[in-house]
C-alpha cells in the first residue's frame, strides 16, 4: 500500500509540483483533489517546462494515470489550454487522463461577482486572484452549482442556469454591468464541455482497484495549509480546504490508504496577495529572496511578499497535516546571505523579551491577532556559497546542512529531501 499525499505547509508556491513530479517517476496515478485554476505550478521535466494549474504531475510518465477528483472546481477554458499544450509537446494524456463528473464549474459569472466583492471592500480587500473561486464554492455549497454531470442533459443544464442568471444578473444590473446572455452562456460551455467529454469520467472505480492491488498513488494538493478556509488567516485564505485530510473527501480515498504525507517548505517563506505574514521582509534582503528565487506567481504574475522562515507556523501546519516527512525546497536561494533567521514564535509589539508569557505560537493567534504580534528569531551562519550543484546531503556546504538539521528539530518532523534547482536532479535525498 503506498498512497502519498503531497501538501504546502506554508502560503503555497513552497514547490509542490516539484516533489508530485519526482514522485511521479513511479507513480501508478496522480491526483489533484482540491482547489481549481486560482493557483499554479511549475514543474521541469525532460519535456520542457510546463505551468499547469489543473492538470496534475504524471504527464510525462507514459505509465501513470492523470486523475482530477470530485474536490476539484474546474475552468473549462484553463483545462482545454493546458490539454492542448501537453499534446503539442508529444505527450498522449488523452487516454490516462480522469476527470471527475462530479467536479462543479467555474462559470463566466463567477469571476464577475468576485470582482463585485473585492471592489466593495476597498482597501480591506481580501487580495484575490479573480479566478471566481469563492463564488464557485458558494455556489457549490448553497446547492447552486454546475456540475461537470449536468452537461450531459442539455435542457437540464439550460434550466439550471436560468435560475442561476436570475440571481446573477440582478446583481449585476445593480452593480452597472451587463447582463449574461442565456443562450450565447449555454453555446459557449457546451462547445468547451464537448472538446473534454472524453476524459469526463470517474475516477472512483480504477482508483478502488489501484487500492486492491497496491499501486503507487500519489495525491497532490494545490495551495498551502496557511490558505486553508478552516485554519488558515482567515478571510485572507482559499475557498477549500488545502490539508492532507481534504485529500478523502476530495478524491474518494478512505484515509486509512494514505501511508505518507509529505509536507512541503520553502527554505524561507512567500505568500501572494494580503494578509498577515509575521516575517515578511521588506528590505534588502526580502528583494535577494524575490530576486533569487524568482518569486513571481505562476497564475497572477504578482510579486510574491518574502520573508525569513516561519518555523513556528510550519511546525503547527506539519502537526495539523500529519507530515511524515519534510520536503525544503530552495535552499540555494540562501545562498548568498551571511546571516539566516529562522522564526520560532511570536511576542506582542513592545513587549519587553523577557515578558513572563512566554512565546505566542501561531495557532493561539487569528489572523487579526497576528497584525499585532512581531517574530522572535533565532541566528545561524548562513555558507554564502552555490548549492546548487550538491546531488548528495554532504555536498552541501556544512552551515547548510546545520540550517536543515535544526529545521527538522523546531518542526519535529524529519527532512528527507531538499532542493536546490527547479530540475528534477537538484533534488536530494536525505537519508534516515
Amino acid at each position: 500500500m503506498s498512497v502519498i499525499v503531497v501538501i504546502g505547509l506554508q502560503w503555497g508556491d513552497e514547490a509542490k509540483g516539484k516533489m508530485a513530479d519526482l514522485f511521479s517517476e513511479q507513480a501508478d496515478v496522480v491526483a489533484r483533489f482540491n482547489g481549481g485554476d486560482n493557483a499554479g505550478h511549475t514543474v521541469v521535466n525532460q519535456y520542457g517546462t510546463f505551468k499547469l494549474r489543473l492538470i496534475p504531475n504524471g504527464i510525462s510518465n507514459p505509465k501513470t494515470q492523470c486523475m482530477i477528483g470530485a474536490g476539484v472546481v474546474v475552468n473549462l477554458e484553463t483545462l482545454i489550454t493546458e490539454v492542448e499544450m501537453i499534446q503539442e509537446r508529444g505527450i498522449e494524456l488523452e487516454s490516462r487522463l480522469w476527470i471527475s463528473p462530479r467536479c462543479h464549474v467555474v462559470m463566466p459569472y463567477h469571476p464577475m461577482i468576485e470582482e463585485i466583492y473585492e471592489t466593495a471592500k476597498g482597501e480591506s480587500r481580501t487580495g484575490t486572484t479573480r479566478r471566481g473561486m469563492g463564488p464557485v464554492h458558494a455556489d457549490k455549497v448553497s446547492y447552486n452549482g454546475i456540475r461537470l454531470a449536468d452537461f450531459g442533459d442539455l435542457e437540464r443544464l439550460r434550466k439550471k442556469l436560468s435560475i442561476q442568471l436570475k440571481v446573477k444578473n440582478a446583481l449585476f444590473r445593480a452593480f452597472g454591468l451587463e447582463p449574461l446572455q442565456l443562450e450565447e452562456l449555454l453555446e459557449e460551455k457546451m462547445a468547451q464541455y464537448k472538446r473534454l467529454r472524453r476524459v469526463v469520467r470517474e475516477p472512483y472505480g480504477y482508483l478502488q482497484e489501484a487500492l486492491a492491488r497496491d499501486a503507487c498513488i500519489v495525491l497532490e494538493g494545490a495551495q498551502g495549509t496557511l490558505l486553508d478556509n478552516n485554519w488558515g488567516t482567515y478571510p485572507f485564505c482559499t475557498a477549500s480546504n488545502t490539508l492532507a485530510g481534504a485529500a478523502a473527501a476530495g478524491m474518494g480515498i478512505a484515509p486509512q490508504w494514505i501511508s505518507r504525507v509529505v509536507g512541503v517548505a520553502k527554505a524561507y517563506t512567500s505568500r501572494v496577495g494580503s494578509g498577515p505574514m509575521p516575517t515578511e521582509l521588506l528590505d534588502e534582503t526580502g528583494e535577494t529572496l524575490r530576486r533569487e528565487g524568482q518569486e513571481y506567481g505562476t497564475v497572477t504574475g504578482r510579486a510574491r511578499r518574502c520573508g525569513w522562515l516561519d518555523a513556528d507556523a510550519v511546525q503547527f501546519t506539519a502537526s495539523l497535516n500529519g507530515a511524515t516527512e519534510l520536503a525544503l525546497t530552495k535552499l540555494d536561494v540562501l545562498d548568498s546571505l551571511p546571516v539566516i533567521k529562522i522564526g520560532v514564535g511570536y511576542r506582542q509589539k513592545g513587549a519587553s523579551p523577557q515578558a513572563e508569557e512566554g512565546l505566542w505560537h501561531y495557532w493561539q493567534l487569528d489572523a487579526c491577532d497576528l497584525d499585532e504580534y512581531e517574530p522572535v528569531y533565532i541566528e545561524m551562519d548562513g555558507w554564502q556559497q552555490a548549492s546548487s550543484q550538491a546531488r548528495r546531503f554532504d555536498d552541501l556546504p556544512r552551515q547548510a546542512q546545520a540550517y536543515i538539521r535544526k529545521v527538522e528539530e523546531l518542526v519535529g518532523v524529519p527532512v528527507r529531501y531538499v532542493s536546490v534547482g527547479p530540475e528534477r536532479e537538484a533534488t536530494i535525498e536525505v537519508k534516515g
